[in-house]
């Protein structure tokens, strides 16, 4: 297992709605326990909460996986904004590809990495020059 394994929007999104995303969330959970167990550490990009919380009432499951205390939130710096820019200039992507390149950014942040994703097409594009990232496809 990495060192880190990193949530996109479709993770978090699995995460605290099962019941409306079943065989994501099985895969997700998975995940998660076997990260725990192993001590990996596990981030949320800041900037994937922008994707998935949508006012008090809808953000209550996602609160409430937050709170769990393996699970944390990986705040947005200046460094972390500027490398997510370069990788998206990289590949000549808009601006509509910010979250994927801010969560593989995150990833870059660790010595080794898996990315728990929804989109891993986009995801693998965007971490393919870094072979310490991990692309794990819920």
């Amino acid at each position: 297992m990495a060192e880190a394994l990193i949530l996109d929007s479709e993770a978090i999104a699995a995460l605290a709605y099962p019941s409306t995303r079943a065989v994501l969330a099985r895969r997700a959970s998975a995940v998660l326990r076997l990260a725990q167990d192993h001590r990996a550490l596990v981030r949320v990009p800041a900037p994937v909460l922008a994707e998935v919380c949508r006012g008090i009432k809808q953000d209550a499951a996602i609160n409430l996986l937050l709170k769990n205390p393996g699970v944390q939130v990986f705040d947005l710096t200046r460094a972390l904004a500027q490398q997510a820019g370069h990788l998206l200039e990289r590949l000549k992507l808009s601006s509509a590809h910010a979250v994927d390149a801010f969560v593989v950014a995150t990833a870059l942040h660790f010595e080794a990495a898996v990315i728990a994703t929804g989109d891993p097409r986009d995801m693998q594009r965007l971490a393919a020059p870094f072979p310490r990232i991990g692309i794990l496809a819920l």
